[in-house]
């Protein structure tokens, strides 16, 4: 139990890390990051972009929003992925989406898998 413990802090950290140090690269405009952005036609929204990442990390690293904030960093990270899908870049968003994913399940399984003590809505 305690290995599992270590587990899942140690991966939502890692998670959380990545999300949050690209969000603080996306607020500096480094020229790389204003480039790469520039190709896919989103160097403007570099702020908001940053902030988003990083509003939706607190959200998923609070206990009691966590769900809401696994739901936003997945529907943020799915539209990045797509982006680089359409323009032939590399799949940078595939690496922080598998470990919000993996670091949620290891929080609360329930996300995933139904509650087998939850009524069923139809049916017994």
């Amino acid at each position: 139990m305690k290995a599992k413990k270590i587990i899942t802090i140690v991966v939502t950290v890692i998670a959380s890390a990545l999300v949050v140090l690209s969000g603080i690269m996306k607020l500096a405009a480094g020229e790389e990051i204003v480039s790469s952005m520039g190709k896919v036609g989103i160097a403007a929204y570099l702020v908001p972009l940053a902030l988003m990442e990083i509003s939706f990390t607190a959200l998923f690293l609070y206990p009691k929003t966590m769900k809401i904030g696994f739901i936003l960093l997945s529907c943020y990270f799915a539209g990045a992925l797509a982006t680089e899908l359409s323009h032939g870049m590399p799949f940078n968003a595939l690496l922080p989406i598998s470990l919000i994913w993996i670091a949620a399940f290891l929080r609360d399984s329930s996300i995933f898998l139904p509650d087998p003590s939850a009524k069923k809505i139809f049916g017994n």
